[in-house]
C-alpha cells in the first residue's frame, strides 16, 4: 500500500521501466528533487528568514548557481545575492584589508564544498534510497518493479549497494544486489556494443549501415559512468 513517502520513488521506477532505452530511477529522483528545490528557493523560501540564514552562510556550488541563472525569478536571485555577499565580506573582513592570516582562506575553502541545494537534496535522496531498500523488502508488487529497471548508474548501483547492505537481512540483501547487478550487467553489455557500433559508424565501410541505438551512445555511457546529476558527490559537501 502507498504511502505519501513511497509514491515518488514508486513514480520513478514505473517511469524508467517505460524508457526504451531505460533510465537510472534514482537520477530520475535526483532529478524531481532539483527542480523542487529550484523552485523553492527561488520562490516564496527566498523571504524565510530561517532559509535566507541558511543560505548566506551555505552558498551555492557552480550547478547550482547556473540553474538558477536559466530561472525567470531574478529579483529573488538577486535578493539572494545581495545578503550572501554581504556574508562573503565579513568571512572575508581581515583579508581584505591586507591582514595576513589561514582564516579567510579556510572559510573560502569551506564555502566552496558548500551548497544548500545540494545539502537539501542529499537529506531528501537518502531518505528515498532507505524507502527503496524497505518497498524491496516488504512490497512484492514494487520487487518485481525493481527487477524490471534497464539500468542504474555506476554511483546509484554504488550508493543503493550501501543501503541495501546496511538496511536488509542478509538473505533479503543477496536478492537485492543480484537483481541490481543483473541489470547493470545486461546495461553494461548493451552499451558497449552500442560505443562500439558508434566508433564503426565512422568508417566509410559502415556509412550505409543503420544508427541502430548508437546516436546517444557516448551521452548514455557518462550517464552511466558519472550520473546523469550531481548528487554522486554527496560526501563533498556535508
Amino acid at each position: 500500500m502507498e504511502q505519501i513517502y513511497t509514491i515518488p520513488v514508486n513514480e520513478a521506477f514505473r517511469a524508467c521501466r517505460e524508457e526504451p532505452l531505460g533510465a537510472c530511477p534514482i537520477c530520475t529522483l535526483y532529478r524531481k528533487l532539483e527542480d523542487d528545490e529550484l523552485d523553492r528557493i527561488l520562490g516564496a523560501a527566498m523571504m524565510e528568514p530561517s532559509v535566507r540564514i541558511r543560505t548566506n552562510a551555505e552558498g551555492f556550488c557552480a550547478r547550482h548557481f547556473s540553474r538558477m541563472l536559466t530561472r525567470q525569478n531574478r529579483l529573488p536571485f538577486a535578493l539572494m545575492l545581495e545578503s550572501h555577499l554581504a556574508e562573503v565580506e565579513g568571512m572575508l573582513a581581515d583579508g581584505l584589508i591586507g591582514t595576513p592570516g589561514d582564516k579567510p582562506v579556510k572559510r573560502l575553502t569551506a564555502l566552496e564544498h558548500s551548497c544548500y541545494i545540494c545539502n537539501r537534496i542529499e537529506a531528501s535522496l537518502s531518505r528515498m534510497l532507505e524507502t527503496v531498500a524497505l518497498l524491496f523488502e516488504s512490497e512484492p508488487e514494487f520487487r518485481t518493479l525493481f527487477g524490471e529497471q534497464k539500468r542504474y548508474c555506476l554511483p546509484h548501483f554504488r550508493r543503493l549497494t550501501e543501503v541495501g547492505r546496511a538496511r536488509l537481512s542478509k538473505k533479503t540483501y543477496a536478492l537485492f544486489y543480484r537483481t541490481m547487478s543483473d541489470t547493470v550487467k545486461t546495461y553494461l553489455e548493451k552499451l558497449r556494443g552500442d560505443v562500439s557500433w558508434f566508433c564503426k559508424k565512422f568508417d566509410y565501410r559502415y556509412d550505409g549501415e543503420p544508427w541502430y541505438d548508437a546516436k546517444d551512445a557516448i551521452e548514455r555511457t557518462v550517464g552511466f559512468l558519472a550520473a546523469e546529476d550531481a548528487c554522486a558527490k554527496e560526501g563533498k559537501r556535508k
